[in-house]
């Protein structure tokens, strides 16, 4: 089946042209982004939906997309995705971090500048037939202090156009270093310093549980009077309610929105004010930034729809293009070893540590871990896979750990696995060789190698002679062809584990016959 993109939003054309040039059918369907009810009856068709800011990728919607494997988000916030039901999905959910960094900071700039100088209001007046030259006395920046809230891709830009205009810049965010600081020119102060020292502030941080509301009431009472607000980021982010009574008392001189708490915002309570200015969320709205964004958008998707490279996703660990053909034959055997383990566990799994060693300890390997938990819980859980996994496990309580490791080894790589169980630990080890194909190499303590096969008979024994003939002769007996058969042992007539590679899962009674021959403690078939 050919892959499928829906664009449901408004979107430049060169999106469109990136799909279909790498082999891609994409519709474009703008006015879908718009009607809920229409999107879910059409999204099952579609492996990625590629969305801005209209489209709200509800739970309805990831429920009804059967296919859906990804969703692409071209801008920055995507606080229109349900991000905990996409990932419960396995659905990627990319952003465009860096498309429009530059355009959203220039926006701030100039409504700061049109804030300071009340250029919007002068406009109308003049234009009006007015000549109110003494009504419209503005303020310098130069010399201002301006609070950035939020100093990453965008609040750093912003900063660097501020100190170009000759302005002190103060910065809060958790995230950002003293290093890093110094870096830009600014200075990193707590949050009500900010408040009490800032002639304007300006909002560049998402919106989440911790930010909502970050301009409350309470915290517009520590600014300092006739401070001036300014916020491109997202709405949500000031409580417009307590904004306009402070814009009311005169404590706060100005404010400049280019987004609001309910969009599209036909009405505001903070509409109509001569102190006010704003603009329909066009902080992301150039020619340049427009094209930018849909390009990566485009890009992104069909990296990953193709080769598996994950870009800019909110997810899930990052892949890059030249990562994903080296790091998919060892996701394969994480997989393929926690589904091992799955189905030898027969109680609850409490704990997971994953041993990376040699060369594979390089690569992105929380990658490799999502694809083992995955193949772990599919035993007992249809509907999971390497991007819903890692929180399924945290629901159930199952703590995960991962170590690499420097030591000296037999083979380039080794991944070794061990599950604690209330009954025991499972210990398994695998690795791939330069044939790309993954392999079992150590079960317990024991050498083993063997590919993996679709069916697969497990066998723990004693070490001893006519074992593998009995086993034989059993399979041959029941019209079982065995397409392999690896043995391995810790020491003559020892203990000894075995895996037969068959071309079909063998009955019951097979089983039963090869559990009753001596020695023989477990028989179970894998299915991989």
């Amino acid at each position: 089946m050919p892959l499928r993109v829906l664009i449901s939003d408004s979107l430049s054309s060169a999106a469109v042209e990136v799909f279909r040039s790498q082999g891609i059918a994409v519709d474009f369907e703008p006015a879908l982004g718009k009607d809920a009810r229409k999107l879910a009856e059409v999204i099952h068709a579609y492996d990625g939906l590629a969305i801005r800011s209209a489209t709200k990728v509800t739970a309805d919607i990831l429920a009804a997309g059967s296919r859906l494997k990804v969703v692409g988000r071209a801008g920055i916030g995507v606080d229109n995705v349900d991000i905990p039901v996409a990932t419960a999905k396995g659905v990627i959910v990319m952003n465009t971090p860096f498309g429009n960094s530059v355009t959203t900071a220039e926006h701030a700039i100039a409504l700061m500048l049109a804030l300071a100088r009340q250029i919007p209001a002068a406009d109308a007046s003049t234009q009006a037939g007015k000549w109110e030259k003494n009504r419209f006395i503005g303020v310098e920046i130069t010399g201002k202090t301006l609070g950035i809230v939020g100093c990453g891709n965008i609040g750093s830009i912003v900063a660097d156009r501020a100190l170009g205009l000759k302005m002190r810049a103060i910065a809060y965010d958790p995230f950002l270093t003293e290093e890093r600081a110094r870096t830009l020119g600014v200075e990193k102060v707590e949050f009500d310093e900010l408040l009490a020292r800032a002639d304007f502030i300006t909002l560049h941080t998402p919106l989440n549980a911790q930010t909502r509301n970050i301009l409350s009431a309470e915290a517009l009472a520590k600014t300092r009077k006739g401070v001036r607000i300014i916020n491109c980021a997202r709405g949500g982010l000031i409580d417009e309610m307590a904004l306009g009574k402070a814009l009311d008392e005169g404590h706060v001189t100005g404010a400049a929105l280019d987004v609001f708490n309910v969009e599209p915002a036909t009405r505001n309570q903070l509409f109509g004010r001569q102190n006010v200015v704003c603009t329909p969320h066009i902080g992301a709205s150039t020619v340049e930034a427009q094209e930018n964004v849909a390009l990566q958008i485009a890009e992104q998707m069909s990296g990953y729809l193709i080769h598996g490279a994950i870009s800019n996703a909110v997810n899930f660990p990052a892949i890059s293009a030249e990562e994903a053909p080296k790091l998919k034959p060892f996701v394969t055997l994480g997989e393929k070893l926690g589904n091992f383990a799955g189905q030898l566990a027969r109680c609850g799994a409490q704990r997971l540590s994953i041993i990376y060693e040699g060369v594979v300890a390089q690569h992105k390997t929380r990658a490799i871990t999502a694809a083992a938990l995955s193949g772990l819980l599919k035993p007992i859980l249809d509907a999971v896979n390497p991007v819903s996994a890692p929180t399924i496990a945290r629901e159930r309580g199952l703590a995960v750990e991962e170590i690499a490791r420097d030591a000296p080894s037999d083979y380039e790589s080794l991944v070794t696995l061990v599950l604690q169980t209330a009954e025991g630990d499972i210990r398994l080890s695998g690795t791939v060789f330069h044939d790309g194909k993954p392999r079992i190499a150590r079960i317990g303590e024991i050498e083993v190698e063997a590919e993996f096969a679709p069916f697969m008979i497990y066998v723990e024994t004693d070490d001893r002679p006519g074992f593998i003939g009995r086993c034989a002769s059993a399979l041959g007996e029941a019209d079982s062809n065995i397409a392999g058969f690896a043995l391995g042992r810790d020491q003559p007539r020892g203990r000894a584990v075995a895996l037969v590679a068959v071309d079909e899962a063998p009955p019951e009674r097979v089983l039963s016959t090869i559990r009753a021959l001596p020695g023989v403690g477990q028989a179970v078939t894998l299915a991989f």
